[in-house]
């Protein structure tokens, strides 16, 4: 289980260390092979192999009703690997799909992680802090 956020900062080629602390999680769970895709709200989402094959297989499963979106999701999958410095690329399409400059946000999200631009995060954070709660959280104790 995937959480908490990292401030990391991406170099110039799109490279991202990996933090400590999922390192040698994401070693013994997948070997270090992520996926990467789009996700609907303008960020990236990073998952291990294993995660991205069961989310794969779901978005595969959608009918054709939802052909544009499991173009979105499966024609941009990137597999890539953790590398010998604890980096992983991100392809130049998807970081400007997302937007990603050097400064970035790498949120655990349970079983993947999303990956934001640290300006278009902050500013996501703040319009979900001022709206109100979804019916769905109306109920939950605090």
């Amino acid at each position: 289980m995937f959480q908490g956020a990292s401030a990391l900062a991406m170099d110039a080629k799109g490279r991202l260390t990996v933090p400590t602390r999922h390192r040698e999680v994401l070693q013994a769970l997948c070997g270090g092979q992520l996926t990467i895709t789009k996700h609907p709200e303008g960020c990236l989402m990073v998952f291990p192999r294993s995660a991205w094959e069961t989310f794969r297989d779901r978005i595969a499963a959608l009918p054709m009703s939802a052909a544009g979106w499991k173009r979105v999701f499966l024609g941009n999958a990137q597999d890539v690997e953790i590398d010998a410095a604890a980096r992983v690329l991100i392809a130049p399409e998807l970081r400007t799909s997302a937007g990603l400059q050097k400064d970035v946000m790498l949120l655990g999200m349970g079983s993947h992680f999303e990956l934001w631009d640290a300006q278009a995060y902050a500013a996501h954070e703040a319009q979900v802090m001022q709206s109100e709660l979804p019916d769905a959280l109306k109920d939950f104790s605090f």
